[in-house]
């Protein structure tokens, strides 16, 4: 992260020592977790494949002289955050990076239950559970952060992306609420909602999708933005599309989403997306 010593400082005494990342190991997670550690902060890296996390553990502490650790956890699993609180347990941790997630997309009539709840369990129930636990943790030691990474499709229904949008919606909604309630207790949260991102996301689902940012830029936005904003739009396209929208009524703006989401999928039935948490 290229800023000031004063402001690397501020940034570790804010929200050091250890900072949590989940989906580090590929995407918007990883370029959050590089920009901490060249601030400074000590690191847990979480996601699946261990031996992606272990590489950026190598380059990481071998660079900038940090700490860091893995846990490869599948946050599908019920009992992932129980090993994820084990694990940081004598850490003081100063924030929470939520960015683990995955998507579908196509008709909902065409998904498998499986498939859904499988998303649900990793973009809701889990990123609850962390919150919950880093929240109490953050609040009695009376500073931190936390980021929920949303999306613009959290704010309004998306046909052809029905259940991956209400996730993002639910995401959306809890980050909003904490923003307030946790601000008092210096703890400070915020929503990271990007449009589309060039993360491998939408090569390994086949869509078609123009305009799309990049994680790295995705990551300085988010973290530059966090202690100041309530929600946070990277890139121009992103607030493009929500501005744009957002004098319509909500019935309008989801067939209008809904076609473009269509558009991107045309050339194939239903989809399963990549998951960010590798």
């Amino acid at each position: 992260m290229t800023k000031p010593s004063k402001m690397q400082d501020k940034f570790r005494a804010r929200y050091g020592p250890w900072a949590v990342v989940t989906g580090a190991s590929s995407g918007i997670g990883r370029e959050i977790a590089l920009y901490l550690a060249e601030a400074g902060l000590n690191l847990v890296l979480v996601a699946r494949s261990r031996d992606v996390l272990e590489q950026i553990v190598s380059d990481v502490t071998a660079r900038y002289g940090i700490e860091a650790r893995v846990i490869d956890v599948d946050l599908a699993r019920e009992k992932a955050v129980e090993e994820i609180e084990a694990e940081t347990s004598n850490l003081d941790v100063g924030l929470l990076v939520a960015a683990a997630g995955f998507g579908t997309s196509g008709l909902f009539l065409d998904s498998t239950l499986e498939q859904e709840i499988e998303m649900l369990n990793v973009n809701c129930r889990a990123l609850l559970s962390l919150s919950l636990h880093f929240g109490r943790r953050l609040a009695s030691r009376g500073r931190g952060g936390i980021i929920l990474m949303s999306s613009i499709v959290a704010f309004q229904g998306v046909p052809n992306s029905a259940h991956y949008a209400a996730t993002k919606a639910y995401v959306q909604s809890l980050a909003e609420s904490l923003h307030i309630e946790l601000a008092p207790l210096g703890v400070d949260v915020l929503s990271s909602a990007p449009g589309p991102v060039h993360s491998g996301f939408a090569a390994r689902a086949d869509m078609r999708i123009n305009g799309a940012m990049k994680p790295v830029d995705v990551a300085k936005t988010t973290l530059d933005s966090l202690g100041g904003k309530f929600t946070v739009l990277p890139g121009m396209l992103s607030k493009l599309i929500l501005y744009s929208l957002a004098p319509l009524p909500r019935p309008m703006r989801a067939r209008i989403v809904g076609m473009v989401m269509a558009g991107m999928t045309k050339h194939k039935h239903s989809l399963f997306l990549k998951r960010s948490q590798v």
